[in-house]
Protein backbone atom coordinates (compact mmCIF):
# COMPACT_ATOMS: atom_id res chain seq x y z
CA UNK A 1 0.00 0.00 0.00
CA UNK A 2 1.27 3.37 -0.97
CA UNK A 3 2.21 5.93 1.90
CA UNK A 4 3.88 8.05 -0.73
CA UNK A 5 2.33 12.05 -1.38
CA UNK A 6 -0.95 12.05 -3.11
CA UNK A 7 -1.03 15.65 -3.92
CA UNK A 8 1.22 18.08 -6.64
CA UNK A 9 4.93 18.28 -5.17
CA UNK A 10 7.82 20.51 -6.09
CA UNK A 11 9.05 17.04 -7.57
CA UNK A 12 6.02 16.63 -10.46
CA UNK A 13 6.48 20.79 -10.48
CA UNK A 14 9.76 19.63 -12.35
CA UNK A 15 12.11 20.82 -9.07
CA UNK A 16 14.13 18.37 -7.68
CA UNK A 17 15.82 19.61 -4.37
CA UNK A 18 17.90 16.46 -4.31
CA UNK A 19 20.29 17.23 -7.43
CA UNK A 20 20.63 20.18 -6.18
CA UNK A 21 21.88 18.91 -2.64
CA UNK A 22 23.57 16.42 -5.09
CA UNK A 23 25.16 19.82 -7.13
CA UNK A 24 26.57 21.50 -4.09
CA UNK A 25 28.20 18.18 -2.76
CA UNK A 26 30.21 18.10 -6.52
CA UNK A 27 31.59 21.74 -6.17
CA UNK A 28 32.62 22.12 -2.69
CA UNK A 29 35.67 20.99 -3.69
CA UNK A 30 36.39 23.53 -6.11
CA UNK A 31 35.02 26.29 -4.23
CA UNK A 32 37.62 25.13 -1.18
CA UNK A 33 40.74 26.18 -4.32
CA UNK A 34 39.15 30.06 -4.26
CA UNK A 35 39.58 30.05 -0.17
CA UNK A 36 41.23 33.50 0.69
CA UNK A 37 42.56 34.02 4.28
CA UNK A 38 39.49 36.62 5.36
CA UNK A 39 37.04 34.18 4.50
CA UNK A 40 34.57 32.89 7.52
CA UNK A 41 32.99 29.25 7.38
CA UNK A 42 32.11 26.86 4.43
CA UNK A 43 29.34 26.65 1.41
CA UNK A 44 26.34 25.91 2.57
CA UNK A 45 25.43 28.79 4.66
CA UNK A 46 22.64 31.65 3.66
CA UNK A 47 25.69 34.07 3.48
CA UNK A 48 29.58 34.38 2.43
CA UNK A 49 31.39 35.89 5.09
CA UNK A 50 34.58 37.61 4.68
CA UNK A 51 36.82 39.09 7.61
CA UNK A 52 37.22 43.22 6.11
CA UNK A 53 39.23 44.04 9.04
CA UNK A 54 42.33 43.89 6.88
CA UNK A 55 40.57 47.11 5.60
CA UNK A 56 41.80 48.88 8.41
CA UNK A 57 45.27 49.07 6.82
CA UNK A 58 44.05 51.63 4.46
CA UNK A 59 43.63 55.36 4.63
CA UNK A 60 40.45 55.44 2.93
CA UNK A 61 39.01 52.20 1.54
CA UNK A 62 36.69 52.68 -1.58
CA UNK A 63 34.63 49.03 -2.04
CA UNK A 64 34.36 48.71 -5.61
CA UNK A 65 31.00 46.56 -7.04
CA UNK A 66 30.27 44.82 -10.44
CA UNK A 67 28.19 42.08 -11.77
CA UNK A 68 27.72 40.96 -15.17
CA UNK A 69 26.59 37.49 -17.23
CA UNK A 70 27.88 35.43 -20.15
CA UNK A 71 25.35 36.01 -22.87
CA UNK A 72 24.57 33.98 -26.12
CA UNK A 73 28.26 31.97 -25.47
CA UNK A 74 26.23 29.80 -22.98
CA UNK A 75 25.02 28.37 -25.88
CA UNK A 76 28.08 27.37 -27.42
CA UNK A 77 28.72 25.42 -24.00
CA UNK A 78 25.38 23.67 -23.91
CA UNK A 79 25.68 22.43 -27.58
CA UNK A 80 29.25 21.32 -26.97
CA UNK A 81 27.62 19.57 -23.59
CA UNK A 82 31.40 21.25 -22.40
CA UNK A 83 30.62 23.33 -19.23
CA UNK A 84 33.59 23.18 -16.84
CA UNK A 85 35.10 26.43 -18.89
CA UNK A 86 32.37 28.48 -19.52
CA UNK A 87 32.54 30.03 -15.34
CA UNK A 88 36.10 31.81 -16.57
CA UNK A 89 34.31 33.86 -18.99
CA UNK A 90 31.84 34.51 -15.95
CA UNK A 91 34.85 35.36 -13.80
CA UNK A 92 36.84 37.85 -17.03
CA UNK A 93 33.83 39.91 -17.06
CA UNK A 94 33.24 40.92 -13.31
CA UNK A 95 36.57 40.96 -12.09
CA UNK A 96 38.42 42.69 -15.14
CA UNK A 97 36.05 45.53 -14.69
CA UNK A 98 36.76 45.71 -11.16
CA UNK A 99 40.72 46.19 -11.56
CA UNK A 100 40.02 49.49 -14.21
CA UNK A 101 39.43 51.61 -11.25
CA UNK A 102 42.37 49.92 -9.30
CA UNK A 103 40.45 47.98 -7.32
CA UNK A 104 41.75 44.06 -6.00
CA UNK A 105 39.10 41.83 -6.27
CA UNK A 106 38.24 39.98 -3.26
CA UNK A 107 35.51 37.88 -3.41
CA UNK A 108 32.45 36.96 -5.89
CA UNK A 109 29.25 35.01 -5.88
CA UNK A 110 27.31 33.48 -8.53
CA UNK A 111 24.26 32.79 -10.02
CA UNK A 112 22.67 30.01 -12.26
CA UNK A 113 19.49 28.91 -13.30
CA UNK A 114 18.86 26.29 -15.14
CA UNK A 115 15.71 24.19 -16.73
CA UNK A 116 16.83 20.86 -15.01
CA UNK A 117 19.48 20.65 -12.49
CA UNK A 118 22.18 18.20 -13.24
CA UNK A 119 24.73 17.93 -10.57
CA UNK A 120 27.34 17.28 -12.69
CA UNK A 121 27.31 19.89 -15.18
CA UNK A 122 26.47 22.73 -12.13
CA UNK A 123 29.54 21.43 -10.54
CA UNK A 124 31.39 21.93 -14.38
CA UNK A 125 30.30 25.44 -14.54
CA UNK A 126 31.42 25.73 -10.36
CA UNK A 127 34.95 24.56 -11.52
CA UNK A 128 35.07 26.93 -14.16
CA UNK A 129 34.27 29.58 -11.85
CA UNK A 130 36.44 28.70 -8.99
CA UNK A 131 39.63 28.49 -11.70
CA UNK A 132 38.38 31.90 -12.64
CA UNK A 133 38.92 32.58 -9.03
CA UNK A 134 42.05 31.46 -9.00
CA UNK A 135 43.33 33.13 -11.70
CA UNK A 136 42.06 36.28 -10.40
CA UNK A 137 42.98 35.66 -7.01
CA UNK A 138 39.16 36.29 -5.11
CA UNK A 139 37.37 34.00 -3.36
CA UNK A 140 34.08 32.28 -4.39
CA UNK A 141 32.03 32.88 -1.44
CA UNK A 142 28.90 31.95 -2.12
CA UNK A 143 26.09 31.53 -5.10
CA UNK A 144 23.04 29.86 -5.74
CA UNK A 145 21.45 27.92 -8.19
CA UNK A 146 17.83 28.42 -9.45
CA UNK A 147 15.46 24.99 -10.79
CA UNK A 148 13.42 26.93 -13.77
CA UNK A 149 11.34 24.38 -15.41
CA UNK A 150 8.26 25.77 -18.00
CA UNK A 151 10.75 28.57 -18.31
CA UNK A 152 14.17 27.00 -19.39
CA UNK A 153 14.51 23.70 -21.31
CA UNK A 154 16.45 20.74 -19.13
CA UNK A 155 19.41 21.27 -21.37
CA UNK A 156 19.52 24.90 -20.96
CA UNK A 157 20.89 27.63 -18.53
CA UNK A 158 22.24 30.86 -18.24
CA UNK A 159 25.14 32.31 -15.68
CA UNK A 160 25.53 35.46 -13.68
CA UNK A 161 27.95 36.96 -10.83
CA UNK A 162 28.87 39.70 -8.88
CA UNK A 163 32.03 40.52 -7.42
CA UNK A 164 33.15 43.04 -5.12
CA UNK A 165 37.48 44.42 -4.75
CA UNK A 166 38.55 47.35 -2.61
CA UNK A 167 40.70 50.36 -3.87
CA UNK A 168 42.81 53.45 -1.53
CA UNK A 169 40.34 56.50 -2.57
CA UNK A 170 44.05 58.47 -2.85
CA UNK A 171 44.70 55.74 -6.13
CA UNK A 172 41.47 55.24 -7.54
CA UNK A 173 42.50 54.96 -11.82
CA UNK A 174 40.38 56.83 -14.13
CA UNK A 175 39.39 59.58 -16.64
CA UNK A 176 40.84 62.28 -13.89
CA UNK A 177 44.40 60.81 -14.39
CA UNK A 178 44.74 60.84 -18.08
CA UNK A 179 47.03 63.79 -19.79
CA UNK A 180 48.11 64.45 -23.03
CA UNK A 181 50.97 62.46 -24.18
CA UNK A 182 50.03 59.18 -22.26
CA UNK A 183 50.74 56.40 -24.14
CA UNK A 184 48.06 53.20 -24.54
CA UNK A 185 49.34 49.54 -24.36
CA UNK A 186 46.98 46.81 -25.75
CA UNK A 187 47.09 43.34 -24.15
CA UNK A 188 46.08 40.70 -26.30
CA UNK A 189 42.76 39.27 -25.97
CA UNK A 190 42.59 34.81 -26.07
CA UNK A 191 39.81 35.42 -28.36
CA UNK A 192 36.21 36.74 -28.61
CA UNK A 193 36.13 36.30 -24.76
CA UNK A 194 32.14 36.96 -24.42
CA UNK A 195 30.92 39.22 -26.31
CA UNK A 196 29.42 39.81 -29.48
CA UNK A 197 28.21 36.08 -29.86
CA UNK A 198 24.89 36.56 -30.93
CA UNK A 199 26.76 38.14 -34.39
CA UNK A 200 29.07 34.91 -34.06
CA UNK A 201 26.31 32.67 -33.67
CA UNK A 202 24.29 34.17 -36.76
CA UNK A 203 27.07 34.28 -38.91
CA UNK A 204 28.93 31.05 -38.44
CA UNK A 205 25.20 29.09 -38.31
CA UNK A 206 23.22 30.78 -40.03
CA UNK A 207 25.09 32.63 -42.92
CA UNK A 208 27.97 29.94 -43.10
CA UNK A 209 25.75 27.07 -41.99
CA UNK A 210 28.79 25.35 -40.25
CA UNK A 211 28.65 23.02 -37.53
CA UNK A 212 30.87 23.76 -34.15
CA UNK A 213 32.89 20.39 -35.34
CA UNK A 214 33.98 21.66 -38.41
CA UNK A 215 37.88 21.67 -38.80
CA UNK A 216 39.44 24.99 -39.45
CA UNK A 217 42.87 25.77 -40.54
CA UNK A 218 43.05 28.70 -40.02
CA UNK A 219 42.32 28.90 -36.56
CA UNK A 220 44.38 25.59 -35.89
CA UNK A 221 41.34 23.84 -34.27
CA UNK A 222 37.49 23.07 -34.42
CA UNK A 223 35.06 25.91 -34.79
CA UNK A 224 33.48 25.32 -31.28
CA UNK A 225 36.69 25.16 -29.49
CA UNK A 226 37.73 28.56 -30.98
CA UNK A 227 34.45 29.74 -29.92
CA UNK A 228 34.13 27.95 -26.41
CA UNK A 229 38.54 29.81 -25.53
CA UNK A 230 37.78 31.34 -22.44
CA UNK A 231 38.17 34.58 -21.38
CA UNK A 232 41.41 35.81 -20.16
CA UNK A 233 41.38 37.11 -17.16
CA UNK A 234 43.52 40.36 -16.42
CA UNK A 235 43.13 41.86 -13.20
CA UNK A 236 46.56 40.38 -11.45
CA UNK A 237 48.53 41.33 -14.45
CA UNK A 238 46.38 44.56 -14.17
CA UNK A 239 47.70 45.08 -10.32
CA UNK A 240 51.39 44.10 -10.82
CA UNK A 241 51.53 46.68 -13.67
CA UNK A 242 50.15 49.28 -11.01
CA UNK A 243 52.56 48.41 -8.90
CA UNK A 244 55.99 47.77 -11.13
CA UNK A 245 55.32 51.31 -12.10
CA UNK A 246 54.13 53.47 -9.54
CA UNK A 247 56.45 57.02 -9.36
CA UNK A 248 56.94 58.63 -6.24
CA UNK A 249 53.83 56.90 -4.24
CA UNK A 250 51.58 57.65 -7.28
CA UNK A 251 50.42 55.28 -9.96
CA UNK A 252 52.36 55.24 -12.74
CA UNK A 253 49.08 53.61 -14.67
CA UNK A 254 46.55 56.59 -14.95
CA UNK A 255 43.59 54.17 -16.61
CA UNK A 256 42.65 50.66 -17.81
CA UNK A 257 39.78 50.17 -20.68
CA UNK A 258 38.11 46.76 -20.57
CA UNK A 259 37.11 45.73 -23.55
CA UNK A 260 33.87 44.11 -23.97
CA UNK A 261 30.72 45.22 -26.01
CA UNK A 262 31.25 48.34 -28.06
CA UNK A 263 34.83 47.39 -28.77
CA UNK A 264 38.22 48.75 -28.79
CA UNK A 265 37.11 52.93 -29.17
CA UNK A 266 33.71 52.97 -27.50
CA UNK A 267 35.18 51.48 -24.07
CA UNK A 268 38.82 53.76 -24.55
CA UNK A 269 36.22 56.82 -25.17
CA UNK A 270 34.96 56.01 -21.82
CA UNK A 271 38.32 56.53 -20.05
CA UNK A 272 39.55 59.73 -21.98
CA UNK A 273 38.74 63.22 -20.83
CA UNK A 274 37.18 65.86 -22.25
CA UNK A 275 39.67 68.18 -24.49
CA UNK A 276 41.69 64.38 -25.29
CA UNK A 277 41.41 62.02 -27.61
CA UNK A 278 42.83 58.74 -27.74
CA UNK A 279 44.23 57.90 -31.24
CA UNK A 280 44.80 54.18 -32.03
CA UNK A 281 46.58 52.63 -35.00
CA UNK A 282 45.21 49.96 -36.18
CA UNK A 283 48.27 48.67 -37.99
CA UNK A 284 50.10 47.45 -34.74
CA UNK A 285 48.46 44.45 -34.39
CA UNK A 286 46.82 41.53 -36.07
CA UNK A 287 43.62 40.50 -35.37
CA UNK A 288 43.39 36.69 -34.73
CA UNK A 289 41.62 34.98 -37.66
CA UNK A 290 38.69 34.43 -36.15
CA UNK A 291 37.50 38.11 -36.53
CA UNK A 292 38.59 38.11 -40.31
CA UNK A 293 36.87 35.05 -40.87
CA UNK A 294 33.39 36.15 -39.51
CA UNK A 295 33.57 39.45 -41.55
CA UNK A 296 34.59 37.58 -44.69
CA UNK A 297 31.65 35.25 -44.09
CA UNK A 298 28.94 37.75 -42.94
CA UNK A 299 29.92 40.73 -45.69
CA UNK A 300 30.60 42.21 -42.14
CA UNK A 301 32.10 45.64 -42.35
CA UNK A 302 35.26 46.70 -40.52
CA UNK A 303 33.52 49.48 -38.76
CA UNK A 304 30.39 46.70 -37.75
CA UNK A 305 33.17 44.34 -36.18
CA UNK A 306 35.00 46.51 -34.42
CA UNK A 307 31.92 48.08 -32.51
CA UNK A 308 30.82 44.74 -31.63
CA UNK A 309 34.03 42.42 -31.11
CA UNK A 310 37.27 42.95 -29.42
CA UNK A 311 39.13 42.44 -32.65
CA UNK A 312 42.20 41.02 -30.51
CA UNK A 313 41.99 43.50 -27.25
CA UNK A 314 41.40 42.59 -24.07
CA UNK A 315 42.51 45.39 -22.24
CA UNK A 316 44.44 48.35 -22.88
CA UNK A 317 46.31 50.47 -19.84
CA UNK A 318 47.09 54.36 -20.36
CA UNK A 319 50.00 55.25 -18.69
CA UNK A 320 53.00 58.05 -18.84
CA UNK A 321 56.26 57.72 -21.61
CA UNK A 322 58.14 57.18 -19.31
CA UNK A 323 56.42 53.57 -18.05
CA UNK A 324 55.73 51.94 -21.11
CA UNK A 325 59.32 50.26 -21.43
CA UNK A 326 59.18 48.81 -17.75
CA UNK A 327 55.00 48.16 -18.36
CA UNK A 328 55.65 45.85 -21.76
CA UNK A 329 58.76 43.98 -19.89
CA UNK A 330 56.51 43.56 -16.98
CA UNK A 331 53.55 41.96 -19.09
CA UNK A 332 56.09 40.15 -21.67
CA UNK A 333 57.61 38.48 -18.21
CA UNK A 334 54.05 37.11 -17.36
CA UNK A 335 53.60 35.57 -20.64
CA UNK A 336 50.68 38.00 -21.23
CA UNK A 337 51.40 40.24 -24.94
CA UNK A 338 51.08 43.30 -25.07
CA UNK A 339 52.07 46.88 -27.52
CA UNK A 340 51.72 50.25 -27.52
CA UNK A 341 48.87 50.74 -29.64
CA UNK A 342 48.19 54.67 -29.36
CA UNK A 343 48.33 57.43 -28.13
CA UNK A 344 46.59 60.74 -26.22
CA UNK A 345 46.85 63.83 -27.92
CA UNK A 346 44.47 67.44 -28.05
CA UNK A 347 40.87 66.78 -29.24
CA UNK A 348 40.23 67.70 -33.11
CA UNK A 349 36.87 66.97 -32.73
CA UNK A 350 36.90 63.20 -33.45
CA UNK A 351 34.57 60.95 -33.90
CA UNK A 352 34.63 57.62 -31.61
CA UNK A 353 34.25 54.08 -33.98
CA UNK A 354 31.40 52.06 -31.97
CA UNK A 355 29.37 53.95 -29.45
CA UNK A 356 28.91 57.01 -27.65
CA UNK A 357 31.67 59.02 -25.66
CA UNK A 358 31.53 57.63 -22.02
CA UNK A 359 34.24 59.99 -20.69
CA UNK A 360 33.15 63.11 -22.41
CA UNK A 361 36.74 62.27 -24.80
CA UNK A 362 36.88 60.83 -27.73
CA UNK A 363 38.48 57.53 -29.60
CA UNK A 364 39.70 56.77 -32.81
CA UNK A 365 41.03 53.78 -34.97
CA UNK A 366 43.32 55.00 -37.58
CA UNK A 367 45.07 52.83 -40.41
CA UNK A 368 44.53 49.51 -41.86
CA UNK A 369 45.28 46.29 -39.51
CA UNK A 370 48.67 44.72 -39.54
CA UNK A 371 49.14 41.68 -42.54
Amino acid sequence: MSTGPTGATYAAAGVDIEAGDRAVELMKEWVAKTRRPEVLGGIGGFAGLFDASALKAYDRPLLATSTDGVGTKVAIAQRLDKHDSIGRDLVGMVVDDLVVCGAEPLFMTDYIATGKVVPEVIAGIVKGIAEGCVLAGCALVGGETAEHPGLLEPGEYDVAGAGTGVVEADRVLGAERVREGDVLVAMASSGAHSNGYSLLRHVFFQVAGWELDRDVPEFGRTLGEELLEPTRIYSLDCLALIAATERDGAPGVHAFSHITGGGVAANIARIIPAGLEARLDRGTWTPPAVFGTVGRLGGVETLELEKTLNMGVGMVAVLPAESVDPALELLAGRGLPSWVCGEVVASEGATTVGGAKGGDGAASLHGDYAA
